[in-house]
């Protein structure tokens, strides 16, 4: 059910998904996924794959022990597997017609404002373009995550800077049991959980795999991510063939519920954190605009206060200089000085170079 309501939806897979113990790419595995996407997409679904793999499929290719690897040489081994990454996910999804891209971030290109707020752009233009994004954390460069970490967290940032409706990560677990599977015969798994307290952090237990670097902890990391985000979030197993539909069909799996809805968390991100930067005075023509849910376009902007850059947070004020809103700007202070009171399609002109339409996009405002 909630998956089948779910517009936006990022998948993460694990390295254990892609290659098994014994070093063999899982190709009939990934072939079979591809067909869950396929379906996903006919059904007008956004689709993001956050994927693990880049240092497994490298040392494999160099017949390599990920185990006894050092950070530096951890590094160059994931730019060489992720060019095996991305060779495997063509190979199998070009074959079933589904275009992809590829997008490699960090940690900090989700958590600063400014560098999120440009990769949401990003995978709505390649959702309108009709791609799926393959999204790899980029391990050539990120010291912390390839020592510490795992994609999980990475996969659960994704979808808080997508407003993703729907998390699943999948990996080599069913879900979040009640006791350790492997000890207790009698664990069972939970089916759904509104609040990760103290006992559920304690039945969080680790994997064991040598190609991934997380654990169930990792997970419960990103479910609380999500949580705050209003997202929802499925633990489910991928190892068997069409882990997707199986979801579908048996709803084997763990679910985390959402502890808020997506847009209160959307303006409580955006009216939080920093205090604004700036100011925007508009005219009562942009006041009705954005009263109708428009965009705040140059031509409304009457007069600019304070000194600000790209993706920082401003007040956007009446004539009268009552609050009206506040928003992420798409321009810097001087940019909006250049193009105000004037028509979007001057902006090319006046500024020397391409941009967007939009000084404060509706999804980066809310209302006051």
């Amino acid at each position: 059910m909630y998956l089948s309501n779910s517009k936006t939806i990022v998948i993460k897979i694990g390295s254990s998904l892609l290659i098994d113990d014994k070093k063999i790419i899982r190709k009939k595995w990934l072939s079979e996924f591809a067909k869950d996407i396929k379906k996903l997409v006919s059904q007008k679904k956004n689709i993001i794959i956050v994927s693990s793999g880049a240092i497994a499929l490298g040392c494999k290719k160099l017949n390599l022990n990920k185990r006894n690897l050092k950070l530096d040489k951890s590094q160059a081994v994931a730019s060489i597997g992720q060019i095996e990454l991305m060779n495997l996910f063509k190979k199998n999804f070009g074959s079933k017609k589904i275009n992809l891209s590829q997008i490699l971030l960090t940690l900090e290109d989700t958590e600063q404002r400014r560098r999120a707020i440009n990769a949401k752009r990003t995978f709505e233009n390649l959702f309108n373009l009709g791609f799926i994004p393959i999204v790899n954390e980029n391990d050539s460069i990120a010291t912390s995550e390839i020592k510490y970490g795992d994609n999980d967290r990475l996969a659960s940032r994704v979808a808080q800077i997508s407003s993703a409706d729907c998390l699943i990560l999948l990996s080599d677990v069913n879900g979040l049991y009640s006791k350790n599977p492997k000890i207790h015969k009698d664990a069972k798994i939970i089916k759904e959980i509104e609040n990760i307290d103290d006992n559920i952090e304690k039945i969080a237990t680790k994997s064991v795999s040598e190609f991934g670097s997380g654990g169930m902890k990792t997970k419960i990391d990103a479910a609380r991510i999500c949580q705050l985000s209003g997202c929802i979030m499925c633990i489910a197993n991928g190892l068997n063939n069409r882990p997707i539909k199986k979801i579908l069909e048996k709803n084997f799996c763990t679910w985390f519920l959402p502890k808020v809805s997506k847009l209160d968390a959307r303006k409580k991100w955006i009216i939080s954190s920093v205090s604004p930067k700036g100011e925007l005075i508009i005219d009562e023509g942009a006041i009705e605009a954005l009263k109708k849910g428009k965009s705040l376009l140059a031509a409304g902007i009457k007069k600019v206060n304070g000194k600000f850059n790209k993706g920082d947070h401003i007040k956007i004020l009446d004539k009268n200089m009552k609050e009206y809103a506040r928003g992420l700007s798409s321009f810097t202070s001087d940019e909006i000085l250049k193009i105000k009171g004037q028509h979007s399609n001057k902006i090319h002109e006046l500024l020397g170079y391409i941009s967007k339409s939009e000084v404060i996009h509706k999804d980066d405002m809310v209302e006051i």
